[in-house]
């Protein structure tokens, strides 16, 4: 498999690798898909750079994460500059020291380490989100056990992957919701909090900068029909939101998604979040 194969757009018949197979589980498997983000990864020299700097702060479970991981994809899918339409770059760590103090000592002595960067960098401790996200955004937010587990509370189950490079070179990656949607470029609702603004604010930002996503209306209530709003320059209407059916969220299908239970959170974290990976260069 080349980069060109990895990183391109189907054009037809013939191309192993390009959005459409790699974006349907039932043509491609996660293990294909996790060694071409690896390949994109490695190839955009400003994410490589930050993960290299990063891994020099050593700090306590540590992962780049969201929109610097999928949105280099998506450049990558749509042949677009690499760090087009990126807006910051999430360094996520956990640290038990919870203090304001602790986290703004790390942010302090990081800044000059990513002086340069084309896009801001944000660094934030998973272990103390729970003590300002209510403030924020108006709801509840757990108590979290480690790093990976932020990822099962992002607004977008798109948004949850994340990557570190170890000490030897390795890149590892956490995607609890898999990999499909990132490829397919399908922004896919994950409801286990009130996040709903969260939610629409982003994909209308996204759809802006990369028209050819499909967004997942976030759930309704049941009985509920609102449409979702188009997007800047967009001429149709959007899709209307889907209803709630029995205990899982309605797809776009019809079929009924798994319920979004504690317990299967957990299980699809750990069957998900991948091992370090060696078969391609450092």
């Amino acid at each position: 498999m080349t980069a060109a194969q990895a990183a391109a757009v189907d054009r037809g018949p013939g191309l192993a690798f390009g959005r459409t197979t790699l974006g349907d589980p039932a043509l491609t498997g996660e293990d294909d898909r996790r060694r071409v983000l690896e390949l994109i990864l490695r190839m955009d020299p400003v994410v490589m750079q930050v993960l290299k700097t990063a891994r020099r702060l050593t700090l306590p479970d540590w992962r780049l994460a969201s929109g610097a991981i999928y949105q280099t994809v998506w450049n990558a899918l749509t042949r677009r500059p690499a760090g087009y339409g990126i807006k910051d770059l999430d360094l996520i760590y956990f640290d038990g020291d919870t203090s304001y103090e602790a986290e703004d000592r790390v942010i302090t002595r990081a800044r000059p380490l990513f002086a340069g960067l084309p896009a801001p960098l944000e660094i934030r401790n998973q272990a103390r989100v729970h003590l300002w996200f209510r403030e924020k955004h108006g709801t509840a937010y757990p108590r979290l056990p480690c790093t990976d587990a932020a990822l099962l509370n992002y607004a977008a189950r798109t948004h949850a992957v994340a990557v570190r490079l170890e000490a030897d070179g390795r890149l590892s990656i956490a995607a609890p919701f898999g990999l499909a949607d990132i490829f397919a470029m399908r922004l896919v609702p994950n409801p286990v909090l009130d996040n709903a603004a969260t939610y629409m604010e982003k994909a209308v930002r996204m759809k802006a900068a990369w028209p050819e996503i499909e967004i997942v209306p976030w759930p309704a209530a049941a009985g509920d029909a609102t449409p979702w709003p188009a997007a800047a320059g967009d001429a149709t209407p959007g899709p209307v939101a889907p209803k709630v059916r029995g205990s899982g969220m309605a797809t776009p299908s019809g079929e009924a998604a798994a319920p979004h239970s504690a317990a299967s959170r957990k299980r699809d974290w750990m069957t998900l979040s991948t091992s370090p990976r060696s078969e391609l260069p450092r």
